[in-house]
């Protein structure tokens, strides 16, 4: 099965278990990037973006783009691939103003819809081919946007990114159900730069987010990039 076919279908497995649950994530306080409270900044890593079109990547249940809505004041699209994870955000949050909610590749999508002012995506870019991805992010935002991803430095066992862009083998961990095979891009911080530059844009920095528990072994990078004006 091809790499992103399999991740695929583990999120469409994975969001179906959390219909079954009726589980709907609470809204955060505060936009977090990583899954530890209190770690790492909020929203004004996207700067300011008031009245803007942002672009949610990966959107899930649709929790953090009703924050950047109901918070911030931002008009937000969740673009999710997986039908049952779309399912979660638009059956929950279907009359929130300010977002919406689409289902399919986000590839696709952005071939027919205008450039945004923003964009960002918490853990999803990394079920996604970098060489796939990063252009279409590029010609679907407006110059000089923000780019923000949220992106394991470390795996779930603590082993150290990879020094070449290939993916491997991970799980999807979820309680009282059997792990979900994928299949992750987990990059040492230079190759992520070195992609976003190549496919158009400006890294301004790039931060890794420690667990708050010293011997957790988890690490996850924060990078801040910017869509190079023309």
């Amino acid at each position: 099965m091809p790499v992103e076919d399999t991740n695929t279908q583990a999120w469409k497995v994975y969001g179906q278990r959390q219909l079954a649950r009726a589980y709907t994530p609470p809204i955060p306080d505060q936009m977090p990037w990583v899954p530890w409270k209190g770690v790492g900044p909020g929203a004004e890593v996207l700067g300011d973006i008031t009245g803007r079109r942002v672009l949610d990547i990966g959107s899930g249940a649709g929790h953090h783009a009703v924050h950047l809505a109901q918070t911030h004041g931002a008009h937000v699209t969740g673009i999710e691939l997986s039908p049952t994870q779309h399912e979660r955000a638009a059956s929950t949050h279907a009359d929130v103003q300010g977002v919406q909610f689409a289902q399919g590749d986000v590839i696709e999508y952005l071939t027919g819809v205008e450039p945004f002012d923003a964009a960002y995506a918490i853990g999803t870019l990394a079920f996604i081919d970098p060489h796939r991805a990063l252009p279409a992010l590029r010609d679907g935002l407006r110059p000089s946007a923000p780019l923000i991803l949220s992106l394991l430095h470390t795996d779930l066992h603590g082993h150290a990114p990879s020094t070449e862009v290939a993916p491997r083998e991970q799980m999807i961990l979820l309680r009282d159900d059997p792990p979900l095979p994928t299949q992750m891009w987990i990059l040492a911080p230079h190759l992520w730069e070195n992609l976003l530059t190549e496919y158009g844009f400006r890294v301004e920095a790039i931060d890794l987010l420690h667990h708050p528990d010293e011997s957790a072994t988890v690490i996850q990078q924060l990078i801040c990039a910017r869509r190079r004006p023309r």
